[in-house]
């Protein structure tokens, strides 16, 4: 029996590998993205998450067999406030508003976080009031740092989140777990290899993936397939690294 899923950021990259497997097996897959999507929205705006939000309800009305929460923008989008907006409340807010269709099916949520999250230099009042949910506040802030906050702060903050509220939702009856992707082939990745600020210390970072290359967007939507399929159905709250063990190298005792 064919299911039904929504995710955010399908038009390209990770999430566009992920929505082409799950319709090439027969599932209805609903894509909110800025354009060439089921439903057209900017994330970074309210307008634009009532939107996606309104536009899921009305395409699943019975419920979604799972939600994946996947756009994001890279630590060299301008302004860093966009990065914010997109990354953090973007997700959280339509988590909040679509877990109980996901409950319904008895289905799966998967967060989209990075293996960044765990690098040192991260602002940990920008990641607080990200939290508290002082999105205001928080655009303000993150403006007075860098886009390596910026990026790996909003998802580090979505993760935390994540983690704070899954054991919540599984009582309701939808699981939610991270995948934490390491360097990853996308378009998202390539702007940021081509900026001469952050391009070096990308290629370099590159360069310590024990598995030996960057990953194809098919690598991190397969570890998704897992999150969102029953045969993960006692798993919740969890993070999936998927970085071709760049996390293991580097943080061995910390799990």
């Amino acid at each position: 029996m064919s299911k039904v899923f929504a995710m955010t950021g399908g038009a390209t990259g990770i999430g566009a590998a992920l929505k082409e497997t799950l319709r090439a097996r027969g599932d209805q897959v609903i894509v909110v993205d800025l354009k060439d999507a089921d439903i057209d929205a900017d994330l970074s705006t309210e307008e634009g998450r009532t939107k996606a939000i309104s536009g899921i309800k009305q395409l699943a009305p019975q419920g979604l067999d799972g939600f994946v929460a996947c756009a994001g923008l890279p630590p060299v989008a301008q302004p860093l406030s966009l990065i914010t907006r997109v990354n953090y409340f973007g997700a959280t807010v339509l988590i909040e508003a679509l877990v109980d269709l996901v409950a319904m099916k008895k289905g799966a949520i998967v967060v989209v976080s990075s293996n960044s999250t765990t690098l040192p230099g991260l602002n940990e009042e920008h990641i607080e009031t990200l939290l508290s949910g002082d999105e205001d506040k928080a655009c303000a802030l993150v403006e007075t740092l860098d886009g390596h906050n910026a990026y790996a702060g909003s998802k580090n903050a979505l993760t935390r989140w994540m983690r704070r509220n899954a054991p919540t939702f599984m009582e309701k009856g939808a699981r939610m777990n991270a995948v934490a992707p390491g360097m990853t082939i996308t378009p998202m990745t390539n702007r940021v290899l081509a900026d001469e600020n952050y391009g070096p210390a990308m290629r370099d970072f590159s360069k310590t993936i024990p598995y030996g290359e960057m990953a194809s967007p098919d690598m991190i939507a397969d570890s998704m397939l897992f999150l969102l399929d029953p045969a993960s159905r006692f798993v919740c709250g969890s993070v999936l690294f998927v970085d071709g063990g760049q996390d293991a190298l580097l943080r061995a005792d910390a799990f």
